[in-house]
């Protein structure tokens, strides 16, 4: 690949992070959640392997792509069980309040989400990009 679309992968890289974080948390009130979060941050991860390699983006990745697929689903599952401790219903969030941030189990259920999108979609994608690097 060229030299320019290298460097400019990466700056791109951080940006769509963090643009993804944003809309992660900014997705309980407004439009944005777990799910285009974690669309966002795999597409970082994916420009990031089709512009250097799938190594690179693996290491950059830290955990393996199936790994995160299943704390996801560990921790979105784990987000519904207070709502059976308080009123006997699956997925019923508490809700905290520190100043004028809301968080609650349902954050917990939304960054669940971020990380089985995540992986998910870059298990599929690294697999695409192995094969053609082949």
């Amino acid at each position: 690949m060229s030299v320019i679309f290298s460097t400019m992968s990466r700056l791109f890289f951080v940006l769509l992070l963090g643009v993804s974080v944003f809309m992660l948390f900014r997705g309980h009130n407004e439009p944005g959640g777990g799910f285009i979060g974690g669309l966002f941050a795999a597409l970082a991860f994916a420009l990031l392997a089709l512009s250097d390699s799938v190594a690179k983006a693996r290491k950059a990745l830290i955990v393996h792509p199936v790994g995160l697929i299943g704390a996801g689903l560990v921790l979105a599952f784990l987000s519904g069980l207070p709502g059976l401790v308080s009123d006997r219903s699956f997925l019923t969030h508490w809700w905290f309040e520190l100043g004028s941030t809301h968080l609650g189990t349902a954050t917990a259920f939304d960054i669940g989400v971020f990380m089985v999108v995540i992986g998910g979609v870059l298990s599929l994608v690294f697999r695409f990009y192995e094969g053609v690097e082949q």
